[in-house]
């Protein structure tokens, strides 16, 4: 037997069958139409973010990623609830402009932007956090060809991690930002030519459950600002520091203790230095506003027996959940938090396989787990899907085609 990771607190039986902020499987069933499909709950975002306000210091503001899961309707929910948004793509930014958001309001970083989606976003007003020299070259000759202001920020590139990181973004080389010590000079050049000065986007990993070490790494970073605002002899209109605020997967894992990263960062900011007193200060933050809100829910097709064995083939699969089949960046495969839905007050039974429909030894979600009894058009529930499960999943692998997606 293999375990199981943690079910994120919010989700709850209700007459043995799984539910979320009062609404049951029944009613996420029907609202999505069929399965496999993703349900997101607004409940669980909003005590979330109410969870962020009340543990950070008022002067920290939050940016959404919203790489990390960019349904329509969901996208312009959390926009009402968050401080900016952060995009990494022109299609990310056709997506706001959409819904009719203000530009300003948001953040475009990522390398190897385009010209297109520079000159895009520079007419659109949005702040775009530079790459490198060349990017910031290019941006500066698209805004005199258009008459337009840019508004502009530098990536850094630091010389420091964050420790634990599941995905490291800073130190060493990277394809991400400018490195630190050529920084002062490239900002220097964004304010001779007369731009709309952003500040600093310092992003150095994600996937953290230590708050000792995004506290160890917001501290370096508040440091590493003011040095280079200094060397280059500017003020910081902004400060991102980027987030890095890891949820728990596997069996084992310990929730961030927020609170502990929150009464640090506001002793920090109690000793701001000069450069940084009136920088709108941000925390970027995508999986850990959304990921455990999210369930993956899957119909059992089929129940077989193979040497011994015992498998549950589903109608879902890595095409919908490429994370929880083990194949998104993870070295040694383990079970997310996985339940049968309808069943979810029975007590476990059997030790299971849970497959998808895919022809693929890959395609699997839950290996050995111990599980209540299921059948043939039971559920299968997979949590934390509220990030990079729809929108980092291939699901146009084999033809199967995309999950329903509903907020409910």
């Amino acid at each position: 037997m293999k375990p199981t990771g943690p079910i994120p607190h919010g989700f709850e039986a209700v007459d043995g069958e799984l539910a979320a902020g009062g609404v049951g499987l029944a009613e996420m069933e029907a609202k999505a139409g069929r399965t496999p499909f993703f349900a997101y709950s607004r409940t669980l975002i909003e005590r979330r973010i109410a969870h962020l306000r009340a543990s950070l210091p008022d002067r920290i503001k939050i940016n959404y990623a919203i790489k990390a899961n960019s349904y329509a309707p969901l996208l312009e929910f959390v926009s009402g609830l968050v401080d900016g948004l952060d995009i990494a793509s022109g299609g990310e930014l056709e997506m706001l402009q959409q819904l009719g958001i203000d530009g300003t309001r948001i953040s475009f970083a990522g390398p190897g932007k385009r010209d297109a989606e520079l000159e895009a976003a520079i007419a659109a007003g949005v702040t775009l956090n530079l790459e490198s020299e060349n990017e910031a070259s290019r941006a500066l000759d698209i805004a005199e060809r258009v008459g337009k202001t840019p508004r502009l920020a530098v990536r850094v590139n630091p010389d420091f991690e964050l420790k634990g990181s599941g995905m490291k973004m800073g130190g060493g080389a990277k394809p991400f930002g400018v490195d630190a010590e050529r920084v002062p000079a490239l900002i220097r050049t964004i304010v001779d030519a007369g731009c709309e000065w952003r500040g600093l986007h310092i992003f150095t990993g994600s996937q953290a459950l230590s708050a000792d070490a995004i506290v160890d790494s917001q501290g370096n970073i508040l440091e590493l600002a003011d040095r280079l605002a200094r060397e280059a002899q500017v003020e910081l209109p902004k400060l991102n520091m980027g987030g890095g605020f890891g949820i728990p997967y596997f069996h084992g894992d310990e929730p961030l203790d927020l609170d502990s990263v929150g009464e640090a960062l506001d002793k920090r900011l109690k000793k701001l230095p000069e450069s940084l007193t009136e920088a709108d200060l941000f925390v970027e933050l995508g999986r850990y506003i959304v990921g455990e809100a999210g369930v993956y829910i899957t119909r059992i097709i089929d129940r077989k027996e193979s040497h011994g064995q015992t498998y549950l083939v589903t109608d879902g699969g890595l095409h919908h959940q490429l994370a929880a089949s083990g194949n998104f960046g993870t070295v040694v495969r383990r079970n997310y938090p996985v339940a049968i839905a309808n069943r979810f007050g029975d007590e476990p039974s059997e030790e299971v396989n849970v497959v998808g429909c895919l022809c693929t030894p890959l395609d699997r979600l839950a290996d050995q787990a111990f599980l209540p009894r299921a059948e043939v058009g039971d559920l299968v529930a997979v949590f934390c899907a509220g990030a990079y499960g729809a929108s980092a999943s291939p699901s146009a692998f084999l033809g199967q085609g995309p999950a329903a997606e509903v907020l409910i």
